[in-house]
This record gives structure tokens, sequence and C-alpha cells, in this order.
């Protein structure tokens, strides 16, 4: 294990070095293709800024409304059908759009029930096994222009639901 954390800690500047060494070997200019790269990036943030503060905006929006808490209580006979807790709904919806938002569920949570709990532990693997689809695809197909997304959004909800799933699972069988 410590073998591991030793390589761990030189891998990056290893590979910093031998990106620069092997430019300097074929005589590329490293440092203005660096700044390059970096222009073209700062220009794909330009670009995707506005999606992202409408993004932000609507989950505060709705999370201040308390949209988020009708939303669980409507969902409620459903998630006791199925054995999941409805207090994890607003957690759910939110992830698909902003994990940032949805961290800020997961905190309060955490604050509510506490992180060793079953709800704390069943949020936690959901933040890890669920995606951010609507912000990936919002950004992602607009950058790259992308006008037809053919099953994308059909297959990036199907992986959620079985991320959940599989969340609630695992849980189970672990901690409980």
């Amino acid at each position: 294990m410590k073998f591991l954390l030793y390589i761990s800690d030189y891998i990056i500047p290893f590979v910093i070095f031998y990106i620069v060494g092997f430019g300097l070997l074929m005589k590329a200019p490293v440092f203005h293709e660096f700044t390059k790269g970096a222009e073209d990036g700062f220009k794909v943030v330009l670009n995707i800024m506005p999606t992202l503060i409408g993004l932000m905006v609507a989950i505060g929006i709705l999370r201040a409304s308390g949209t988020l808490d009708i939303l669980a209580n409507i969902m409620k006979p459903a998630t006791d059908f199925l054995k999941f807790p409805s207090e994890l709904v607003p957690l759910v919806t939110v992830k698909l759009f902003s994990s940032s938002a949805a961290t800020s569920l997961l905190l309060d949570i955490f604050k509510e029930y506490g992180p060793d709990s079953f709800l704390g532990r069943l949020s936690s693997i959901i933040m890890s096994c669920t995606e951010t689809v609507f912000y990936t695809m919002s950004v992602y197909f607009m950058t790259a222009k992308v006008k037809k997304t053919r099953y994308t959004l059909a297959g990036a909800l199907l992986t959620n639901l079985i991320g959940v799933i599989a969340s609630l699972i695992l849980t189970n069988f672990i901690f409980k």
C-alpha cells in the first residue's frame, strides 16, 4: 500500500515533465501551445456560463419555494410502495441538474439525520452512483453544437434510475 501512495505522489509531476520534455524533443512551441489551449478553454467557459447560471438560478428557485418538498410529498405513496425514502426524492431530482446543489441537500440530510444514518449512507451512495444528466447534456451538446441527441436523454435517465436502485440495494445489503 505504501508503494501505491508513493507512486501517486509523483505520477502527476512525472506526467507534466514527460509532456513538456516530449514537446521540447519534438521542437514544439510548448508554452505557446499551452497558452493556446488555455485560451480555448476560457472560450468554452464563457460559452457555457449562461447555461450554468440558468441552471443554478432554477435550482435555487425550486429549493427556496418549497417545490422540492411538495414533490417529495406527492411521490410519498409511490416511494413507500417501492421502499425508497421519500426524503431523498429532492436529492435525486436536483442531482439530475446540479451536483453542487445536490451536495447542499446532502449536507442538509446529514444535519437532520446524521451521516451514519440509513438516509445519510443511502444519499452518499446515490451521489456517487448518479450523474448530473441535464447539466452534462446542456454543456457538452451546446459546446459541440449537437442538435439531435437521439437516445442520450433516455439512456442517461435510465442509467440514473439504475444507479438509484443499485444504491438502495447496496445500502440495504451492507448497512442493514
